[in-house]
């Protein structure tokens, strides 16, 4: 983007998300290059130039968010997406961001690798679990949840090999596998309970900067698996904002069916998702005065 005249002595521009002016070359010495402005002049910060720049900004930020979280949704989900629906968001910055170096899967053999670049006409440049660079054109793609891949330490050496970082949380997000020999008749998980907050605001708040919704008495995390939606639900104490408050046991709720899962049917995602969350919860807990949790 280039710069804007904001009055007769400066310009304005965005740069690296946020507003920046310098002199304008009228008001530059000669011979010395027109460097930036450490902020934004007071003279200036009212100008229609600079407060459309900074709306723009605010924009560019929540369509980036936005960009973000639909990639996070597609992965958490596992829905196929179609190649050609890749291929006209990939030319958007903030698009290209949240998809580069995920891991997809075509709907044909051996199509998973770390997603490099999208032609116009949906043909993926993907960097398999060897290292080689392939060209794929399938119909749909899949970002799978990790606890999905079965190569998943080998796609993360690769990544570390590669310097790959990642938009949205993929090969690193923290994953919880369902141990084998569980009680048939549990439906709840306690591992995480009575983590305690000095104010049920607070754990609201941690709640919501995970983007998990708290609302009455439990925190929930809606994950959808084989076609199948189910909501993780962490119980909370009674919610009055002023006292104290506590983490309960995990449940999972079949959203069709409007029933409690038995731990038996909670499906590998929807295990992982909701530990992960359970966990989050009882990690933001605050540090006591000696130092403990």
């Amino acid at each position: 983007m280039g710069w804007l005249a904001a009055g007769d002595t400066y310009e304005v521009a965005l740069v690296d998300g946020r507003v920046v002016a310098r002199p304008t070359s009228a008001q530059s010495p000669a011979g010395q290059g027109r460097g930036q402005e450490p902020n934004l002049p007071a003279e200036i910060r009212d100008r229609p130039e600079v407060i459309e720049l900074q709306r723009f900004a605010e924009w560019l930020d929540r369509h980036a968010s936005e960009c973000a979280a639909q990639v996070t949704t597609w992965m958490v989900s596992s829905l196929p997406v179609p190649t050609g629906l890749l291929a006209r968001v990939w030319p958007d910055e903030a698009w290209r961001a949240a998809l580069r170096d995920v891991v997809v899967v075509g709907d044909g053999p051996g199509g998973a690798g770390f997603l490099r670049d999208v032609g116009e006409s949906g043909e993926l440049h993907v960097v398999n679990p060897d290292g080689g660079t392939v060209r794929l054109a399938p119909r749909t793609v899949t970002l799978p949840h990790p606890v999905l891949l079965p190569d998943l330490e080998k796609l993360r050496l690769l990544a570390d090999g590669l310097g790959v970082v990642q938009g949205v949380e993929q090969i690193h997000r923290t994953t919880w596998h369902k141990p084998a020999g569980i009680d048939m008749a549990a439906h709840s998980v306690g591992e995480f309970a009575g983590a305690e907050y000095r104010w049920w605001s607070h754990l609201a708040s941690r709640a919501a900067s995970l983007g998990y919704k708290a609302s009455g008495k439990s925190v929930t995390n809606r994950v959808r698996e084989a076609g199948r939606t189910v909501t993780a639900s962490v119980a909370l104490s009674t919610p009055y904002p002023e006292e104290r408050a506590w983490t309960g046991d995990l449940t999972w709720i079949d959203e069709a069916q409007q029933r409690p899962l038995p731990l038996t049917e909670v499906g590998p995602v929807a295990w992982s998702e909701g530990m992960r969350m359970a966990a989050a919860l009882h990690a933001g807990r605050p540090v006591t005065e000696d130092g403990g949790r």
